[in-house]
């Protein structure tokens, strides 16, 4: 690790301080030109230690940069994995309140409801599909307690930022049909979105690691590092098949499921 203990935690309480007051910070990667993958997956837990100690509660996982073509965007060969927190759940159909974030971003996925402890290493998309309860379709919120683009360098942001901003996440709404993990070709599951009755985007799971059930093996994998499992009840969200589609206040966000259902929001 490039960043001492008191730049993790500095940099933890900065990014607590831009979500409160909704005013994003320079990017960390041009604060610390050295920072490693190491240093931004510290600071995320330090910010969910700001959080828990605040009452939150770790209630899952999200999975970010699931496709190829992202992967090579930002020079990786793996995905990114935020934690999901008790008040980022949203309810299929109710109200997002705008104010409390400051540029939203949404996008389709399948969360998986675990029914069982699941740990790596060695964790297959088998012992993924065998641990899992159920599928539901989901939108993921995003939203960016970093700058984008850095207005004197014009630098974007870098996954460092990305990771230690938990992975962009900010939100979830789960709707839907829920499904048992052999009710269907996970990976030929799609989702038409829409914003404001109006298509945005389509896609289809597989485009997840050509499987959704592979991203969480990854994610139970990596984190058996830190002597960590995915727990019974957590949700998982397995990663986007679609571009982010960017929202602002009066929005509707839809995404059609086909035979799965539908699930979405609306931005007040």
């Amino acid at each position: 690790m490039a960043l001492s203990a008191d730049e993790i935690r500095s940099a933890a309480e900065r990014l607590h301080q831009a979500e409160k007051t909704r005013r994003q910070i320079r990017q960390l990667s041009l604060d610390h030109p050295g920072i490693t993958l190491e240093d931004a997956y510290a600071i995320q837990k330090a910010w969910v230690a700001i959080k828990v100690a605040e009452g939150r509660i770790v209630k899952g996982h999200k999975i970010g940069l699931t496709s190829k073509a992202m992967q090579s965007a930002l020079n990786i060969d793996e995905p990114d994995s935020g934690i999901l927190l008790d008040d980022m759940f949203f309810a299929d159909g109710g109200l997002v309140p705008s104010d409390r974030f400051i540029g939203t971003r949404v996008e389709a996925e399948l969360a998986f409801i675990m029914k069982q402890r699941l740990s790596g290493p060695n964790c297959t998309m088998f012992d993924v599909l065998n641990a899992t309860d159920f599928v539901v379709p989901a939108l993921e919120i995003l939203d960016t307690r970093i700058e984008r683009v850095d207005p004197v360098t014009k630098s974007t942001r870098r996954i460092f930022d990305t990771i230690a901003d938990n992975a962009a996440n900010a939100g979830i709404v789960l709707g839907g049909r829920p499904l048992r993990p052999d009710d269907a070709d996970l990976r030929w599951i799609g989702a038409l979105c829409y914003r404001n009755s109006q298509l945005e985007e389509t896609g289809l799971a597989a485009g997840v690691l050509n499987h959704p059930a592979t991203s969480v093996a990854w994610l139970a994998n990596k984190i058996a590092a830190n002597g960590l499992a995915l727990e019974a009840g957590q949700v998982v969200l397995a990663g986007s098949f679609i571009r982010p589609i960017e929202t602002r206040k009066g929005d509707t966000i839809q995404a059609d499921y086909g035979p799965w259902g539908t699930v979405n929001c609306y931005f007040a």
